[in-house]
């Protein structure tokens, strides 16, 4: 197994604030000592994923996954150990001496890997055809005409792939790939006989990039009138799923948590747009539909989605169906409101970006104020019939807000325009009230993590105890110092046991506390993953010596109990066997241990 140095592990982790790592992958909110946010392993509406700075570890409470920054890592990209600490020591600077080995197993298929290496070097090729080269000043001239700067360029490393069939193929071979992944992969097209074509040979290339800022596909569209499609992405894959990725949001991800809003788009060209006017908090689709993946991904980093698709029927069913998901996984949405036939790309190049902040952005409607003006086109207002059901399709939504003050606030605007009272619309209402809170709790009520229900069955209190004192022995020296004087090993749970043992070991080599590495030194990962529950107990700064006694107590009554259990189940068998003298010597010690258990209680 390829290893790195222990030490070297240890200083990458100390390089890397476990709170700014999380961060970049969920929205944490401070409460207490820890930081809480939506576990990103497992579903869920209520957050029970917790971070604790001073330790640097995470812990879900619901699926019970935990442990330091690199087995984050780990679990977030599928890496191995030695991939996850190469990826952290870059990211925290650290000079790594690894120690020649055998490798590890890439998270992703060679084949994969392969494809990855192909992608970049496309992207380099195509980028610089666009800027520099005669075969791509077609796509040049084209951004150029959209008012894309040279920079704004640079920064998406936007191409253009030249009208040569066999150009790209020669271009790989070259540079010693083989060609047959690739064609699997969708990057070239095959040919029966001949040589492949490049699939993306006459249009401007949109580098599509995942989380981490690896290019994983090409969006690409046709700079000619009658060549279909005008879009085409790369083909789905291992690495390319139109439905888990989002154009930008390896740039957008700290200026989304920054401004705790992002903005999303439908389309390659609104981002650039965007971006580029200084709007850098946005993301957009992959010429598909908001999926609900992608909307738990953003709920992860953020409350707030402002929706800004194109102003006709179509981009305004597509900012319902995307708002409805939205709001499915708790997120707060506004949409944005351009003028007819425009879509925001073009506002900004008509009006400016200061135009686009003031009236698109800043003023995006609430989701009802969107959904009332969404409704009238599908409703005749001048037909009593049409009006009721108008009517009521809008005070159920507005059942689901939990706001009273908003609810009447939305009720006056109905009472104005349609001249209704405002009791009958309340009492209206609260029948739809009472239907949306019959609903939420049945969907409470399946949502319900099996996990939290195991978690809360009551332990006996020696169990109790000895986690208490195992989450101050991690936090204090001195105190594991007394423990081991007075019951060493001597915890009533396995798991336990091993833990204060290692605790033992680990502060003869370490004068002061440091919770996530002394957890990085457990190998069995069922004790490791006990640890780390323990380790996320909240425990008091000011314990008293009183408090400790006690738990060292009831520890030692319990492991007392436990022997004299044993003496008598020997004392049993030795009955069994007629061994009298045995079990008459046994009887005696049995009486004499619970004499003095019964002294000490």
């Amino acid at each position: 197994m390829n290893s790195i140095p222990k030490e070297d592990v240890d200083v990458v982790i100390k390089a890397n604030d476990i709170v700014e790592v999380v961060s970049e992958y969920v929205q944490l909110k401070k409460s207490g000592r820890n930081y809480f946010g939506l576990c990103p392993f497992h579903n869920e509406n209520t957050p029970s994923f917790s971070v604790a700075e001073d330790k640097q570890i995470f812990y879900c409470f619901g699926c019970q996954k935990g442990g330091d920054v690199v087995t984050y890592i780990m679990e977030m990209e599928g890496y191995s150990f030695i991939d996850a600490v190469k990826y952290l020591a870059d990211r925290g600077g650290v000079q790594l001496s690894l120690v020649d080995s055998e490798k590890e197993g890439p998270r992703i298929s060679d084949e994969s890997q392969n494809v990855i290496s192909a992608y970049g070097w496309l992207t380099k090729l195509y980028h610089h055809l666009l800027r520099f080269a005669k075969d791509g000043k077609d796509g040049y001239q084209y951004f150029k005409n959209r008012g894309i700067s040279d920079e704004t360029i640079d920064t998406f490393k936007l191409g253009f792939a030249p009208n040569k069939s066999e150009f790209t193929a020669s271009f790989l071979e070259k540079k010693g790939f083989h060609l047959q992944p690739l064609i699997k992969a969708g990057v070239l097209l095959d040919r029966e006989n001949e040589q492949p074509i490049d699939r993306f040979r006459g249009r401007i290339i949109f580098p599509i990039r995942n989380h981490l800022g690896i290019t994983v596909g090409f969006g690409a569209r046709t700079l000619l009138k009658d060549d279909t499609p005008k879009y085409l992405n790369s083909a789905e894959s291992e690495l390319f799923k139109k439905n888990t990725l989002l154009f930008n949001f390896d740039l957008a991800k700290k200026h989304i948590r920054k401004l705790n809003e992002v903005i999303l788009f439908e389309g390659y060209m609104d981002v650039i747009s965007s971006y580029q006017a200084g709007f850098k908090n946005c993301v957009a689709t992959m010429g598909t539909s908001l999926t609900e993946y992608q909307a738990k991904l953003l709920k992860r980093y953020v409350d707030t989605i402002i929706i800004c698709y194109d102003s006709d029927r179509a981009g305004q069913e597509g900012a319902y169906r995307a708002a409805k998901i939205l709001q499915g996984v708790g997120c707060s949405v506004k949409v944005g409101l351009l003028q007819d036939g425009m879509d925001p790309d073009s506002f900004i190049q008509e009006y400016g970006a200061k135009q686009f902040e003031n009236q698109v952005i800043k003023g995006s409607d609430t989701f009802i104020t969107f959904y009332m003006r969404y409704l009238r086109d599908k409703y005749a207002l001048n037909q009593e019939d049409d009006r009721i059901r108008y009517i009521q399709a809008v005070l159920k939504e507005i059942a689901k807000i939990k706001s009273v003050i908003e609810r009447e606030h939305y009720l006056k605007i109905i009472q104005d325009e349609f001249k209704i009272s405002l009791d009958a619309l309340q009492q209206e209402l609260s029948r739809y009230v009472t239907v949306e809170k019959r609903e939420q709790k049945k969907h409470q009520t399946k949502k319900t993590d099996v996990h939290f229900k195991e978690d809360i069955k009551l332990r006996p209190a020696y169990h109790n105890a000895e986690r208490q004192l195992l989450a101050y022995m991690m936090q204090d020296k001195t105190i594991t110092s007394k423990v081991q004087d007075d019951i060493g090993a001597r915890f009533n749970i396995d798991a336990h046991k091993i833990i204060a043992t290692h605790l033992y070991a680990f502060y003869e080599d370490c004068d002061t506390p440091d919770v996530s590495t002394f957890l990085n030194k457990l190998e069995d990962e069922q004790v490791k993953q006990t640890a780390i529950e323990i380790a996320m107990i909240g425990i008091n700064e000011d314990i008293s010596e009183k408090v400790i006694d006690d738990y060292i107590w009831l520890i030692r009554v319990q492991s007392e109990r436990t022997f004299i259990d044993d003496l008598k189940e020997q004392q049993k068998l030795a009955e069994r066997q007629h061994d009298f003298e045995t079990a008459a010597k046994l009887a005696i010690k049995i009486l004499e241990l619970e004499k003095k258990l019964k002294l000490t209680n």
